[in-house]
């Protein structure tokens, strides 16, 4: 009988055998794209993937020189693929960022009613600020947070939050309808907490308490956030980072139900005002009265520093159409380390960032062919800083364009392809995972563009993935606004996230390479050569629905 070791290693290397062969036997790939199709194997996908995850970059925290490595690499990468320079002559993107440490003690938020003062704490209150603040309010409850004009909802319709407190439900109204105008049962644009956040801050208001709906099937963003144990168990905790010129100004709270339900006091039943929003489609925003909140945040420590977004750009050769730009991305950043423990961020995201890599040395190499195809539009690979820590690399290029937000095409997004889908806290008791996922694509965004899904579903017929649109009808888990192309979607611009789903090392130390299924990761990275291409090139490009 064979030894265990020897039998699993030979079982492997048949896998990794009869996949390649099945890719290329069924293969019918145009020989003008075959270059850079070849180029995308498995070894070097491996090796990569090897180096961004070992222990000499330190789990790619950012701002960090573990990360400052992973950012150089990139570069050189770039550079020897002969992609230019898109920032002017340099490959970055300068992201000036505020780092900040919490200090859970003596961060509070305070209810002050009739005399009495309730005060709470991590974890019943999630709240943060990048500066020391000490504020006191009225509030007042305001619904979902939400104006939508374009959908005829305003929940700051006929009241005045200027200068107060707003206190609101997460998520959208009607989200178990599939009638309802906000996408059925899918999350929109307004759904998300920095959406609302801004909202409430045009409207006056000076800070936001986000609290759960009530009603829900579903956890909510702080028991979401708690179930990521790898991250939330660190010894060491993780850093904030925000942008040092972002769009939001004010703080905001993630509430538990406990501390949502004692705000509200007896004057109004949370549950009922959910039911009745739900059931009329009416805003039914209150003031909160004889209730004042005390919000006090406080900074162990603070710094500024700078991360990159490493940024080239493949020149399309059509004089009009090369003005116009496809993107193809990732994220750079993990989670770094805590004492001795690395995150070393295998699937979430060396695999997207090696990725993206390779689509550089695919399409400079067989545009540059004797026979190769050439991209009409213009190509843009940008790979984004402090993803991590809240999407701020893609934020921060959202409103420092390097090419004209207008005349962007698509965006092939990439995060966490290298998995297979299993059950995980994120996932267990929420959405159903298929039974076999080792060929399988999750695809999140087509409802903003069924254009740009059908373009990857016909590329599809010369890879043979099992393509996968569940999380695109997810109101649970918040998929839709997790990854880097969100802030594209807020711009109007066809944008996909690619993903191969969660898993139990989500986040945790055990996101290793040699946990990579690198069959199904080299198929992922050849259908977005043929899909990058096509978007290149077709004639018609993919049209953005504002409301599906």
């Amino acid at each position: 009988m064979l030894n265990k070791t020897i039998y699993k290693y030979i079982c492997f290397i048949l896998i990794l055998c009869f996949g390649n062969f099945a890719i290329a036997s069924t293969e019918k790939i145009p020989n003008s794209l075959l270059t850079g199709w070849n180029s995308i194997n498995q070894s070097t996908l491996r090796n990569d993937e090897l180096f961004l995850t070992s222990d000499a970059l330190q789990g790619r925290l950012s701002l960090t020189p573990g990360d400052q490595k992973s950012i150089d690499w990139i570069v050189e990468q770039f550079k020897k693929s002969g992609l230019k320079p898109a920032n002017g002559d340099s490959y970055l993107q300068a992201v000036p960022l505020i780092e900040y440490v919490p200090d859970v003690k003596k961060s509070y938020i305070a209810l002050e009613r009739a005399g009495k003062v309730t005060k709470w704490k991590k974890p019943d209150v999630i709240s943060q600020f990048p500066q020391n603040i000490n504020l006191k309010s009225d509030v007042v409850f305001a619904g979902y947070g939400i104006t939508a004009p374009d959908l005829h909802y305003d929940d700051y319709e006929n009241i005045d939050v200027k200068g107060k407190i707003v206190l609101i439900f997460e998520h959208e109204p009607q989200e178990r309808n599939p009638q309802s105008v906000f996408n059925g049962i899918a999350n929109t644009i307004y759904s998300t907490n920095r959406v609302k956040v801004i909202n409430a801050q045009k409207h006056g208001a000076i800070a936001v308490l986000i609290a759960p709906e009530p009603n829900r099937k579903h956890p909510s963003n702080q028991e979401r956030y708690l179930s990521i144990g790898g991250t939330t168990k660190r010894k060491i905790p993780l850093p904030s980072q925000v942008l040092q010129e972002d769009d939001i100004n004010i703080p905001a709270a993630i509430l538990s139900d406990k501390v949502a339900n004692a705000i509200a006091g007896s004057q109004i039943s949370l549950s009922k005002l959910q039911d009745l929003i739900d059931k009329d489609f009416k805003p039914k925003s209150t003031n909160i009265s004889g209730t004042q909140i005390a919000i006090q945040d406080v900074n162990k420590s603070s710094k500024t520093g700078t991360t990159y977004n490493v940024v080239g750009l493949l020149e399309g050769n059509d004089s009009l159409l090369k003005n116009e730009t496809i993107i193809l991305s990732a994220h750079h950043d993990h989670d770094g380390m805590s004492g001795k423990q690395i995150w070393h961020g295998a699937d979430d995201n060396a695999s997207g960032t090696v990725g993206v890599v390779a689509l550089a040395h695919a399409l400079a190499a067989n545009e540059a062919a004797v026979d190769g195809l050439k991209p009409k539009r213009s190509i843009l690979f940008a790979v984004f800083a402090a993803e991590e820590r809240g999407l701020l690399g893609a934020y921060y290029m959202t409103k420092n364009p390097l090419r004209p937000l207008a005349t962007t095409r698509a965006m092939i997004n990439f995060d966490m392809i290298g998995r297979n889908e299993t059950k995980s806290d994120q996932t267990n008791g929420i959405i159903d995972i298929p039974v076999n996922t080792t060929n399988r694509l999750n695809l999140i965004g087509a409802h903003y563009s069924p254009e740009y899904d059908k373009t990857v579903i016909q590329q599809n017929n010369m890879v043979g993935l099992d393509l996968d649109h569940r999380f695109d009808n997810d109101n649970a888990l918040n998929i839709f606004f997790r990854s880097d192309q969100f802030p594209f979607v807020l711009n109007h611009i066809p944008a996909f996230w690619w993903f191969t789903g969660f898993h139990p090392d989500y986040h945790h130390i055990t996101d290793t390479a040699d946990k990579i299924n690198y069959v199904k990761m080299q198929k992922i990275i050849r259908l977005a050569y043929l899909s990058a291409y096509e978007f290149a090139n077709q004639n018609k490009s993919p049209e953005f629905i504002i409301n599906p």
